[in-house]
């Protein structure tokens, strides 16, 4: 008997999903529990797995130095692959000119921002990142918070000396190795929920509005394309000068995941699990990176941001953006990539951030427009979300070669 790898019978269990939802349209959503399911199990491991992967991987580290040199690594890549995926966003809209000519339809409703969350400023994120109650954090999802526990956690721990550092340290490796048992238990429930996840998804979206933002599509989706085939690929192998075929092959379950589910963070269990056990990264590089990664690199997203603001100011008759303006939207749409979290649709959140620099946060037009692209914002979601877990990915591996890292993709 053939057994099929992961990736391929989650990409089977897509497009069965697909076709299952084309089929019996309406009555397909009998399928949905199964992705519901699947993604609660999946939230379910995300706080106790990043608690003892970060405590792990910090209290391995040894000092403070290694740390620091690892964190320095790690922004400075962020942020490179980040600006870089604005800027593409930028040019091709600025070339396609996707908001030129769009027609609304009559029946779109204006989008209503104050329904959202409203997102925090700056300084607001930093101030969250240390929580006053971390227990409460954890119950509240809140990663960035866990993620700077963690770290402390595990800094304390390279303090200890003796017996207390040798006991906390196995503790939390035996905890973490246990974690990482039960997520692939998990994991083997992928093509079920994966199923249940785009049957949902193709039974609700409906194709009536793809028509009038046909081209705004088309663009978000050649930049997201030329981002992951061909920047990343770039960056991989100029950093690593290892094979980005042998990377993306190890990934391709992780991909398939974070497109089928839209969600970086609930794709984290499956990426660290692709990363150890197929690339071959330490647990101490990817217990700071991944989880790192899942929450505030987001290339997909902040491409996403700034092509879509220009969409909508390009769609909007006599608004013209100055130099100055879309410089705005460069720098607004990197802080609001940043403070997206890594859930559906953030990235529709923090739009309005950007909206608000450039002036048109307000503007009934705008408001069309944003209800007009959340009606087919699942189908870009899917993508953007596999470009930013590919971004994490590629970011993980040149900074455990810059550790010294040997003998991956065995």
């Amino acid at each position: 008997m053939i057994k099929l790898k992961l990736h391929w019978q989650i990409l089977i269990a897509m497009a069965l999903g697909a076709l299952f939802a084309l089929i019996f349209e309406d009555k397909a959503l009998i399928a949905a529990p199964l992705g519901t399911i699947f993604m609660r199990l999946l939230k379910m491991i995300i706080v106790p797995l990043i608690f003892t992967s970060i405590t792990t991987g910090v209290a391995s580290l040894g000092d403070s130095k290694s740390l620091g040199r690892m964190g320095s690594k790690t922004m400075g890549y962020y942020f490179l692959s980040s600006m870089i995926a604005i800027l593409i966003g930028l040019a091709l809209t600025n070339m396609i000119r996707p908001g030129v000519g769009v027609e609304i339809p009559g029946n779109t409703e204006a989008f209503d921002p104050s329904e959202l969350q409203q997102p925090d400023s700056l300084g607001n994120i930093i101030i969250r990142m240390i929580p006053t109650n971390p227990i409460k954090a954890a119950a509240e999802g809140d990663i960035l918070a866990l993620i700077f526990f963690s770290i402390a956690f595990g800094f304390a721990i390279t303090q200890l000396k003796g017996k207390p550092h040798e006991f906390l340290l196995n503790f939390f490796d035996y905890s973490f190795h246990a974690m990482m048992k039960l997520t692939h238990g998990i994991i083997k429930l992928a093509p079920i929920g994966v199923f249940g996840l785009i049957a949902n998804a193709v039974a609700t979206a409906g194709f009536g509005l793809f028509k009038a933002v046909g081209m705004y599509m088309i663009t978000i989706t050649a930049g997201l394309t030329l981002h992951f085939f061909f920047v990343l690929p770039l960056l991989f192998y100029l950093f690593t000068k290892e094979s980005p075929k042998k990377h993306f092959q190890a990934m391709a379950a992780a991909f398939a995941t974070a497109f089928s589910t839209s969600s970086s963070g609930a794709t984290l269990p499956v990426t660290i699990d692709c990363m150890e056990n197929n690339v071959g990264v330490s647990n101490r590089v990817t217990s700071f990176v991944l989880p790192l990664g899942a929450t505030i690199n987001m290339d997909g997203t902040a491409l996403y941001e700034c092509a879509g603001v220009i969409f909508i100011a390009q769609a909007i008759p006599g608004f013209d953006l100055s130099f100055s303006s879309q410089v705005v939207i460069v720098i607004t749409a990197f802080l609001a990539s940043v403070g997206a979290a890594a859930i559906p649709s953030a990235g529709l959140v923090m739009i309005f951030v950007v909206l608000n620099a450039v002036g048109l946060g307000d503007h009934p037009t705008a408001m069309l427009l944003v209800g007009t692209m959340l009606a087919v914002d699942r189908p870009l979601d899917m993508f953007r979300t596999m470009v930013n877990v590919a971004s994490d990915s590629v970011g993980t591996v040149i900074v455990a070669k810059s550790e010294g890292e040997t003998g991956l993709y065995p």
